[in-house]
């Protein structure tokens, strides 16, 4: 099974987490399964991007964007060129290195929180 390693966020996961999963399953998922609370407005829709993690290691192993999901991308705030949305991003059968960004456009656009 693939492992997951989860780099520290100041609010969501604050000492990182490393986990095992099956592949196949939506890397939000896995993260909220695990307690760690991404955002996800559209509740796993593809239609916002405040689930947007960025592959920092396994990128590769992840099947393509799709056209709506690289379309969402370019709104994402600090996006990189291994950013996905975690809603859409399916495990894959390597292990993956994620970091959350610091915010989304939903604290940019609403002025609060730390997320």
């Amino acid at each position: 099974m693939p492992r997951i390693t989860v780099l520290p966020h100041p609010v969501l996961c604050a000492k990182g987490m490393t986990f095992e999963a099956a592949a196949g399953e939506t890397i939000c998922n896995l993260l909220l399964a695990r307690g760690i609370d991404i955002e996800h407005a559209c509740e796993q829709s593809c239609a916002c991007t405040t689930c947007h993690v960025v592959v920092r290691s396994g990128y590769g192993s992840l099947a393509p964007a799709e056209e709506k999901e690289e379309d969402l991308l370019d709104k994402a705030w600090g996006l990189e060129a291994t950013s996905r949305l975690s809603c859409q991003a399916r495990l894959g059968d390597e292990d993956l290195v994620i970091e959350i960004p610091k915010y989304t456009i939903n604290y940019e656009r609403e002025g609060g929180g730390s997320r």
